[in-house]
């Protein structure tokens, strides 16, 4: 019985992702990873195997990272073991540096790029290839300046090694915007075991917020007027009736209730303005 439930848990939780049972991934010591990794520098090519396949959970963790993309998983684990591959190839064994921390950012740039050529809005080739001299130069006068640099002296800075007299500081910006992935709304950015937080809790909507507080202070403005201002107002601006016919429902005047409205509506303001 104990066997059989097992089975059933086992086959539960088990994930395919290509064809590849991901609760069966062998997980390599790191210094498994470096013994590998000799051998495949010497051209022994099941080693080279060895490493993708007891690396494939490290891919795994990393496609985690951009599931609310909307792209296959399949897709995104296969380009991720790109990357996974190129690590290996291009890893200096010679480097006191852990192999996963070198091959994420390899994995993820990999990652990164695809959904870039794949994404649905296309940025032209001369954008795009002003946008990476922009990085190129941000990262260098950020290094010089040690503080970020501003758009307009990214700009000079370009125009410069371009040769030409001015860059508008509005082509650097819209360069550097036009290889900005888009992020999904629904893409989460903190979790603590309990409650997630997503994008879309951390984006303000300024408009909405005021009319939501200004809402709330009419709400108590209107709650301390009397019961008869109250109900003048609520006749009317809720019903839409006129003085003479308040007036008549009342059993006052039409100038008392024209004296009350003002009145009310004056406190209101007030109220607000305090």
């Amino acid at each position: 019985m104990n066997q059989l439930q097992r089975g059933d848990d086992l086959q539960f939780n088990k994930v395919e992702i290509c064809g590849v049972n991901t609760a069966k991934l062998k997980v390599l010591k790191e210094s498994e990873k470096m013994e590998l990794l000799k051998k495949a520098r010497a051209g022994d090519k099941k080693a080279r195997e060895e490493l993708v396949i007891g690396n494939l959970r490290l891919v795994l963790s990393v496609i985690q990272r951009f599931a609310n993309r909307g792209e296959n998983p399949d897709d995104l684990f296969q380009v991720g073991c790109i990357g996974l591959i190129k690590a290996i190839d291009n890893f200096d064994i010679g480097l006191d540096v852990r192999f996963s921390t070198y091959a994420c950012p390899m994995i993820i740039g990999e990652v990164r790029r695809h959904l870039r050529d794949n994404n649905p809005v296309r940025v032209s080739r001369s954008l795009r290839d002003t946008a990476y001299h922009a990085m190129q130069v941000r990262e260098r006068l950020m290094n010089e300046l040690e503080r970020d640099p501003t758009p307009e002296e990214i700009a000079k800075e370009l125009g410069i090694d371009r040769e030409e007299v001015d860059m508008p500081k509005e082509d650097v910006v819209l360069a550097l915007e036009s290889i900005v992935e888009p992020v999904s709304l629904y893409e989460p950015v903190y979790s603590d075991g309990g409650d997630t937080i997503y994008v879309m809790d951390q984006i303000g909507d300024r408009e909405s917020e005021e009319s939501w507080l200004d809402e709330i202070l009419l709400r108590q403005a209107i709650e301390e007027l009397n019961p008869r201002e109250k109900k003048i107002l609520f006749l009317r601006f809720m019903q839409g009736k006129t003085q003479m016919e308040v007036a008549g429902e009342i059993g006052i005047s039409q100038a008392q209730v024209s004296r009350l409205e003002k009145g009310a509506i004056k406190k209101i303001k007030d109220k607000n303005k305090a």
